[in-house]
C-alpha cells in the first residue's frame, strides 16, 4: 500500500501521551517511520508552548507546534509566532475582574506562560511547573489580550457560564479525572482552523491529512482531515463523531493508526 498521507496531526494528552505522560517506544518508532517516509508530523494541543516544544524536539519534529487549543501557532526553530488569536481585552477584562472579585479559580495564559492568583488551589501537578506563575492580581498585570482563560473546578465553570455565557467567545468544556474546566477562547481559535492554516502554508490538502485525537475540541479537526481517528479512550461522543477508532493511549493507539493509514505493510511496527 502506498500512503496518501502527507501530514499527521497529533493531539498530546490522551492521545500521543500515555496516562503517565510518557511516549511509548512503539509510538516513537511509528513516528520515526512516518518521518522517514517523508510524512510531516505536527503536534496540536490545548497545552501551552512548553510541553509541545519539548516533545517535538524529543521526537525530531521540525514543524511548528499548534498550542492553546489552536489560539497560538509557534515556529520554535525560529522562535517566531506564526499565528496568535487571543481573547479580546473587552471581554477578557470583565471576566478576570469578576473571577478575582468572586474568588473563583482561574488561570490566564499571557505571553506564553500561565498565571494564577497567589495561594489559589492547585488542581493538577503541572500547575507547579516552570510554565506557571503566581501573582497577587492577574487584572493588574494584564496589559495585552490573553491567549486564553481557564476556569477551573465545577463552581468556577458554572458561575462563569451563567455570567458570561452569552459573550461571542468559544467555551471549551473538558474533564480531567475529577477536574472540570472550561477554556475560554476567541471564536476564531480552534485546532481545526490552526491546522488548516498551517497545512495551507505547506500546500498540504486536507485529503492528505491524518488527524488523531481524543477530546471534544479535537472533533472539528478530526472531521476536517481526510482520515480522522479517535482514540479508544476518547469520550463516546468523540468516537461516534468520526469513522475510525484506534486503540487507547495506553495501548499504542497512535502507532496502530499510523501503521494502518501511513506505512506499507512491510514497515509496520511489530
Amino acid at each position: 500500500m502506498t500512503s496518501n498521507i502527507d501530514l499527521i496531526a497529533l493531539d498530546l494528552d490522551g492521545t500521543l501521551l500515555a496516562p503517565d505522560e510518557t511516549i511509548s517506544d512503539r509510538n516513537r518508532q511509528a513516528i520515526r517511520q512516518a518521518l522517514a517516509a517523508g510524512i510531516r508530523v505536527v503536534l496540536v494541543t490545548g497545552r501551552g508552548v512548553d510541553t509541545p516544544i519539548r516533545v517535538s524536539k524529543e521526537l525530531g519534529l521540525n514543524l511548528p507546534v499548534i498550542c492553546c487549543h489552536g489560539a497560538l501557532t509557534k515556529d520554535f526553530g525560529a522562535n517566531r509566532t506564526l499565528e496568535h488569536v487571543p481573547v479580546p481585552l473587552q471581554y477578557a477584562v470583565p471576566m478576570i475582574e469578576y473571577a478575582e472579585a468572586q474568588g473563583l479559580s482561574i488561570a490566564v495564559y499571557i505571553e506564553e506562560a500561565f498565571y494564577r492568583i497567589t495561594g489559589s488551589h492547585i488542581f493538577m501537578q503541572d500547575m507547579r511547573g516552570p510554565g506557571w506563575h503566581e501573582v497577587p492580581s492577574i487584572r493588574e498585570m494584564l496589559s495585552e489580550a490573553p491567549t486564553f482563560i481557564r476556569f477551573l473546578g465545577a463552581e468556577s465553570v458554572t458561575r462563569m457560564q451563567a455570567e458570561f455565557g452569552d459573550l461571542p467567545l468559544s467555551f471549551r468544556h473538558e474533564t480531567w479525572g475529577d477536574l472540570v474546566e472550561c477554556a475560554v477562547l476567541n471564536r476564531d481559535a480552534s485546532k481545526k482552523n490552526a491546522l488548516a492554516r498551517l497545512c495551507a502554508d505547506f500546500q498540504v490538502h486536507s485529503d492528505r491529512v491524518l488527524a488523531i485525537g481524543d477530546s471534544r475540541n479535537d472533533i472539528p479537526m478530526l472531521r476536517w482531515a481526510k482520515i480522522g481517528v479517535a482514540m479508544g479512550n476518547a469520550l463516546p461522543e468523540v468516537r461516534q463523531a468520526v469513522r475510525y477508532v484506534t486503540a487507547a493511549n495506553d495501548d499504542d493507539g497512535v502507532a496502530q493508526a499510523i501503521a494502518r493509514f501511513c506505512l506499507p505493510p512491510a514497515k509496520k511496527s511489530a
